[in-house]
């Protein structure tokens, strides 16, 4: 049994190691930004996972669960910062959008921009006369 389970967590070690491993190759060859994202979001936390069920087929329960809060973690932070670094990237025009199969953050951003615009357009006839003339202003010297 133990040389079952000491040959399941090298197998567990050595493929999370070369899932960080790929990811951080992914990271640094990859061209655009969204391809980095992927390799270092998706690699990064397969490997990591591997590397954490390795560790913990080799502690004692308690500190397993540890491990497993760690993995947890892992799982709900990614893709938020994931998500947050994308969107950083796209609205600082660091993506190529060309490539982009489906661009869907661009229609909802010009979606958003125009009901802003719609809004802006009828607070400024509703009721406050400086800042409609102050917005008018700025787009007749446009």
């Amino acid at each position: 049994m133990s040389t079952a389970l000491d040959a399941l967590t090298a197998v567990l070690l050595l493929a999370g190691a070369a899932f960080c491993l790929l990811g951080a190759l992914g990271l640094l060859r990859f061209a655009d930004t969204l391809s980095r994202l992927h390799a270092a979001t998706k690699a990064q936390t397969l490997g990591l996972l591997l590397i954490l069920l390795g560790a913990a087929a080799q502690v004692s329960p308690r500190y397993a669960v540890v491990l497993v809060l760690v993995a947890l973690f892992q799982l709900v932070t990614v893709p938020v910062t994931g998500q947050i670094v994308g969107r950083t990237a796209y609205r600082t025009q660091a993506v190529r959008r060309p490539g982009l199969v489906l661009d869907e953050l661009g229609e909802r951003l010009r979606r958003d921009a125009r009901a802003r615009g719609e809004a802006a357009g009828q607070d400024s006839e509703g009721g406050d006369a400086e800042g409609g003339e102050a917005e008018g202003g700025e787009h007749a010297g446009s």
